[in-house]
């Protein structure tokens, strides 16, 4: 790490990198000077210079990942940069980082830490055999693939080996709960460990946002922390932090946690305490009770938050839920009394007593009422329930991370949207920076040459959900018959998705004639990856794309170019008012003396927005137009705050608008 520059002299050294001819602007890949890049990279310097809190708002086409790099690098301070996504995390470290390092010819170790499950556990795939269930041919097939993978690579990184199933990782990485910790035969070659210590050597390491809180936790554990040691900490998609951060401080137990305990029990008392205790019979027992208590909740929806308020969720008997927890209960510690009496034997009895322990205690906060502080609720997946109890807000939790450091630190949080309004209190408030420096940087592109935004006036009541998927398919039809796909539709609800996903396959996927074949498709069906990369390929042997998404697609997703020229959302993205995160900070708020729609709701529904209409516009020279299939936006009063969040477009509210830009963009095909 370079000696550590003197106040000043960083901004300086900053401004001379970002000059007109200074390192930056030479080489094959010159920055174009940008006056905003630059503002946001002085403020930088500034903030590490006075080891402050920086929070920035940087629109589309900034280039804020340059802007906060080279002060930081510049800065002779160890750098841990935190990101919300991996795909954002390894662009940084494989791409980036590489880059602005030879460049600014700096001799900087980098690291990249992912978290636990990201990692080959030796341990775990040395017994992936041992189990009660034998494992189908297609799952041998690939655990036979990570082993011959895992004699040759040198970090265990689960992304070497792209394609395998989600269901296989768990039965080849660790988790906190399974970990043997130092007793295991592989504690020194352990991929975990040695990518934590590669972090903690590193001038600039990358994590993500999960790990950026777990690492007060790891701290106190006793393990070395990361945070404390950085000298310049930037939190870039700061936006997701409230949501990672409430995610992490919750507690969570799901049936598929017990499940795999009983599964690795099995395995582990069949070598160590065979013969000692009638396993078979208690695991079995165990595993029966788990599955008759997730037949209680059988009548919740899938995919859905439930609301979770009295003894059981809603909608769930409670006399049942209860007697089938109580039950659950019961076999677990008959389980844990066993594992006591021979944990002496061998060391992965003693930690798998702990974690059924560990287990026990979740399972008995789920049996008593959630404090008034926090919001509880079910999830239901395809075979598994899953229990969330969450505090409210992560203000008090990163308030303590951010004061853990025992040296001045520079603090950035950074994001294309933090707010909509200028002094960010979207976030400060909810994160607990009220104290922070804010800077709000406009986004490069001409948005108003660039792109158009259509309010169809006559589209449905979006209350009337058949008729207003229905009318979104018809429009989304008509622009990519008229442009030869290049249309994203994103949706609100999954119910949405179905729909109109359905429709347009029928409508347009056999269309021919005056019309270009159109591919279809639809989140769900594929991977995100394949389907992106499928769409971003625009038209392939004749047939052109439309992707219809939800969810995730709404923010992360880099579409430059006349791969997508209409952008249409079916709704404005407010937040389900039955959803118990939303409803008990509803309640917080009300209690407080706020008003939960102009404090609460209103905000999220403009950051969402924001996040959708930013997936059009990428480069100075895009071309498209944005539909937002709601009339409420210039109906309802509240209209207007959300049009100003947004970038300064033109609006388009007739037919004949629509009609004529479509034309247009067609034309530039």
């Amino acid at each position: 790490m370079p000696a550590m520059l003197p106040p000043a002299l960083l901004a300086h050294t900053v401004a001379a990198a970002f000059a007109p001819t200074g390192v930056l602007a030479q080489g094959p890949q010159a920055l174009h000077p940008r006056a905003g890049q630059q503002a946001m990279a002085q403020a930088v310097a500034q903030a590490i210079d006075d080891a402050a809190t920086l929070v920035v708002e940087a629109g589309t086409g900034v280039g804020k990942t340059f802007a906060y790099l080279v002060p930081a690098l510049l800065s002779g301070r160890k750098v841990v940069v935190s990101t919300a996504t991996k795909a954002l995390q390894d662009q940084l470290f494989e791409r980036d980082l590489p880059q602005l390092l030879q460049r600014l010819g700096l001799p900087l170790r980098a690291a990249r830490l992912k978290g636990r499950s990201s990692y080959l556990c030796l341990h775990r795939l040395k017994n992936i055999h041992q189990s009660r269930s034998p494992h189908d041919p297609q799952v041998l097939r690939q655990i036979a693939q990570v082993q011959q993978w895992a004699l040759a690579t040198s970090t265990g990184d689960m992304a070497e080996l792209p394609g395998l199933p989600e269901a296989l990782l768990p039965l080849v990485t660790s988790t906190r709960s399974n970990c043997v910790g130092r007793d295991c035969a592989f504690w020194a070659d352990c991929h975990v460990n040695r990518a934590r210590t590669q972090a903690l050597q590193a001038d600039v390491c990358v994590v993500n946002h999960h790990l950026f809180f777990a690492d007060q936790q790891l701290q106190d554990e006793g393990v070395a922390p990361l945070l404390p040691q950085a000298g310049v900490v930037i939190v870039d998609e700061a936006h997701q932090l409230n949501d990672t951060g409430v995610q992490f401080a919750g507690t969570t137990l799901s049936t598929r946690q017990l499940l795999g305990f009983a599964r690795d029990a099995m395995a582990v008392t069949t070598e160590h305490a065979r013969g000692l205790h009638p396993w078979l019979d208690a695991l079995v027992a165990l595993e029966q009770t788990v599955q008759h208590w997730s037949a209680t909740a059988a009548t919740v929806p899938l995919g859905v938050r439930q609301s979770w308020l009295s003894a059981s969720p809603q909608g769930v008997d409670a006399a049942q839920w209860t007697a089938q927890l109580h039950r659950v209960g019961r076999s677990l510690r008959l389980v844990w009394q066993a594992l006591g009496s021979v944990q002496e034997a061998a060391p992965a009895l003693a930690q798998l007593q702990a974690r059924a322990g560990q287990l026990l205690h979740t399972l008995a906060l789920f049996a008593h009422p959630a404090p008034v502080d926090s919001v509880r609720w079910l999830d239901r997946q395809a075979r598994h329930l899953v229990l969330t109890q969450a505090p409210l807000t992560v203000a008090p939790l990163l308030q303590a991370i951010v004061q853990a450091g025992s040296t001045p630190q520079a603090w950035v949080f950074t994001s294309a949207t933090l707010g909509d309004s200028d002094d960010l209190q979207w976030f400060t408030r909810t994160c607990g920076l009220p104290e922070a420096r804010t800077l709000r940087v406009a986004s490069p592109f001409d948005y108003a040459t660039q792109a158009s935004l259509y309010v169809p006036p006559d589209a449905p009541p979006v209350q009337a959900q058949a008729a207003h998927s229905a009318f979104v398919a018809r429009l989304a039809q008509v622009g990519a018959q008229q442009l030869g796909g290049r249309t994203l539709v994103l949706t609100t609800t999954l119910k949405a998705l179905a729909a109109i996903g359905q429709q347009l396959q029928q409508q347009l996927g056999a269309a021919g004639g005056l019309f270009t074949a159109i591919d279809v498709l639809v989140q769900g069906q594929g991977s995100k990856h394949a389907l992106l990369e499928r769409f971003r390929q625009g038209t392939v042997q004749g047939r052109g794309c439309v992707l219809v998404a939800s969810a995730t697609f709404w923010e992360g997703v880099d579409i430059a170019g006349d791969a997508l020229q209409l952008l249409i959302i079916d709704k404005l993205p407010f937040a389900p008012p039955d959803d118990p995160l939303v409803q008990a900070r509803t309640h917080q708020l009300e209690g407080l003396g706020l008003n939960a729609f102009t404090d609460y709701l209103l905000p999220e529904a403009a950051m969402a927005l924001k996040q959708g209409v930013g997936r059009l516009i990428r480069s100075e020279t895009d071309q498209g137009m944005v539909v937002v299939a709601d009339t409420r936006l210039l109906e309802k009063a509240y209209g207007p705050r959300l049009l100003a969040a947004l970038p300064p477009m033109r609006l388009l509210t007739s037919h004949e608008a629509w009609q004529e830009r479509l034309q247009q963009l067609q034309a530039l095909r």
